[in-house]
C-alpha cells in the first residue's frame, strides 16, 4: 500500500509512541522519579501538605514495588510522572497563599 509522505510520518510517530509505552522504565528513571517527588513535597509551606505529598509518594511506590507486568509498570511510572507534575503545580499555587503563622508540629521547642 502505498502512502502520502504525511500518512507515512504520522505512522512513524504512532509507531514511536507505541514503542515507547510499551518499554520499561529503566530503574534510574524510577528512582530519578521518586527523589524529584520527594524534593517537590519540600517545596510546600504548608506543614501538611509536605507530609501529606511525601507519605503519598512513599506509599504509591511501595504499592507498586513488585509489578511485573511490563504495561502496568508503564502505566504506573506514567501515572507518577503525572503526579509530579501536578505535585509541582499545587506547590506553586500554595505558596501564594502561605500561612503566615507556623504549624505548631514546625514550632522548635528546646
Amino acid at each position: 500500500m502505498f502512502y502520502s509522505r504525511a500518512q507515512s510520518n504520522r505512522l512513524k510517530v504512532q509507531r514511536q509512541n507505541e514503542e515507547k509505552m510499551t518499554s520499561l522504565p529503566a530503574r534510574s528513571e524510577v528512582l530519578s522519579l521518586f527523589r524529584s517527588l520527594l524534593r517537590t513535597s519540600r517545596e510546600f509551606s504548608d506543614y501538611n501538605m509536605r507530609k501529606y505529598v511525601k507519605r503519598r509518594t512513599i506509599d504509591a511506590f511501595r504499592h507498586n514495588r513488585n509489578l511485573s507486568d511490563p504495561a502496568a509498570v508503564a502505566a504506573a511510572f506514567a501515572d507518577g510522572k503525572s503526579q509530579l507534575g501536578m505535585a509541582k503545580r499545587q506547590a506553586v499555587l500554595y505558596s501564594f497563599y502561605a500561612p503566615r503563622a507556623k504549624n505548631v508540629m514546625e514550632i522548635n521547642r528546646p
